[in-house]
């Protein structure tokens, strides 16, 4: 295959990735119970481009799904989600597990702590409405600790799933 229709097919798919994941998360926006989860599940596109078309066709998906659902989306929490963590991590992700085990995790959990000192800037001055919520003092520091311990137990499900793509699903799916 000449080398400009594989970067048509590529471009075709990372648009078609980007389209789903828009409206992975508009679903989330429309039920809001589920915008972290429909986050989490457009994130899996980005997962498959990485796996798939490499290079930086998942940065783009990620850029492009970020910036649609940033302005299409009525209510902005998944987008926030997704743009500011969600979207970026699984790339990330391959990146760091290629160094040794303990320095990816540091800099995994220093990427945690800078997305979620991110995020709550952007709700405090955007979106206060979603942290009234929230409540002060040993709350915020309950949902802290939560939210460390599911960030991790993500990243091991993330490698899992990334695992099981690799040896049951890729034939399945592979991009030829």
């Amino acid at each position: 295959m000449r080398k400009s229709s594989q970067q048509i097919k590529y471009i075709t798919l990372g648009a078609m990735l980007s389209a789903l994941g828009v409206i992975i998360m508009a679903i989330g926006a429309f039920i809001e119970v589920l915008d972290l989860s429909t986050a989490v599940l457009a994130s899996m596109l980005c997962i498959y481009a990485v796996i798939e078309i490499r290079g930086s066709y998942p940065w783009m998906i990620w850029l492009v799904t970020s910036i649609l659902s940033l302005i299409l989306l009525p209510i902005k929490t998944p987008a926030v989600f997704y743009a500011l963590f969600f979207g970026f991590y699984p790339i990330l992700k391959e990146k760091l597990e290629r160094l040794s085990r303990l320095l990816s995790w540091i800099l995994k959990l220093v990427v945690f702590h800078l997305s979620i000192g991110l995020m709550w800037g952007v709700f405090k001055l955007f979106i206060p409405a979603a942290l009234e919520d929230m409540g002060m003092g040993w709350m915020l520091l309950a949902l802290y600790a939560l939210g460390l311990v599911c960030f991790v137990l993500y990243d091991i499900a993330l490698t899992r799933l990334i695992t099981f793509y690799l040896f049951r699903l890729r034939k399945l799916f592979r991009i030829k």
